[in-house]
């Protein structure tokens, strides 16, 4: 049995989806100058070759597209092979549909659950396994704040990113007792490539909506964006952790709004208690 490399002090082998942009390809880069192994991929090689270029064999890069499951399994028993071990397996593939709820058609929507949800799930898949083998290892997921709270106009990406939560949390308890971690990474607003054509799909708009989506492209557009350079240490503070949180935010906004959005929903709740309690009915 290959045993998990668990010490902070020595280097570590990652899998990495979407590599080739955003967080992907700040988080590989930033793991291989500080001396880690990468098994980078990306849906076009293309994109990522400097990366071989760059650091040579403390780098296997691959195609992948998420949503082939087949390809997905093979990705990642190849990187494995390669590097003799996983440590790390770091989802991060993903994209946001742009539209509101009546906007966006059932192909548009399952397209997106597509990459965002049932990729990551491939890649869990196909880990597993693998981990269980080597004694262990830890599965990273790049959510958002948005798994947590709602923006309009989004809403199908903020649904995305609520299962994904649920997913990774229900995984966390089912895969601890093969010494298996499991983080979900939370970032806020940050100067991404997210906002590019890659990163975002737009569903046809009908025009009684036209007014409210320029007033919400106007306030995202004035919202302070972090630096995604400065989160890099935040993710090796976790993964060398020997205790590593199941959630982690990444920005300074992130928790002071989800804690409003948590108050209202208690308020809320406790509001109607009376007539949530009358529902039980009687049990006696």
């Amino acid at each position: 049995m290959t045993q998990q490399n668990n010490n902070p002090g020595t280097n570590k082998v990652w899998f990495i989806t979407g590599s080739s942009r955003g967080f992907g390809r700040v988080w590989t880069e930033a793991a291989l100058k500080r001396g880690d192994k990468v098994a980078a991929t990306a849906r076009q090689l293309t994109s990522i070759a400097d990366l071989k270029e760059k650091y040579g064999e403390h780098v296997l890069t691959l195609e992948l597209d998420v949503t082939n499951a087949g390809q997905v399994k093979t990705a990642v028993e190849q990187a494995h092979a390669h590097f003799g071990r996983l440590d790390i397996v770091l989802n991060n593939a993903g994209y946001s549909l742009v539209g509101t709820i009546e906007e966006a058609n059932a192909d548009e929507i399952r397209a997106m659950y597509e990459t965002n949800v049932l990729g990551p799930v491939a890649v869990i898949q196909a880990a597993l396994p693998l981990l269980r083998k080597q004694g262990g290892g830890h599965i990273l997921g790049t959510s958002s704040n948005l798994g947590h709270v709602v923006l309009p106009v989004i809403g199908y990406y903020c649904s995305s990113k609520w299962a994904f939560e649920a997913i990774h949390e229900s995984l966390a308890a089912e895969v601890k007792a093969f010494g298996i971690k499991v983080t979900i990474i939370e970032p806020g607003a940050y100067a991404t490539e997210f906002g590019s054509p890659e990163s975002l799909k737009f569903a046809a708009g009908l025009d009684i909506y036209q007014d409210f989506k320029t007033q919400f492209f106007n306030s995202l557009s004035e919202m302070e964006r972090g630096d995604p350079n400065a989160t890099s240490e935040a993710i090796f503070k976790v993964v060398d952790a020997e205790n590593p949180p199941l959630r982690i935010n990444l920005g300074s906004h992130n928790l002071p709004w989800t804690r409003t959005a948590y108050a209202e929903r208690l308020a809320s709740w406790e509001e109607w208690d009376q007539v949530s309690a009358a529902a039980q009915g009687n049990t006696k």
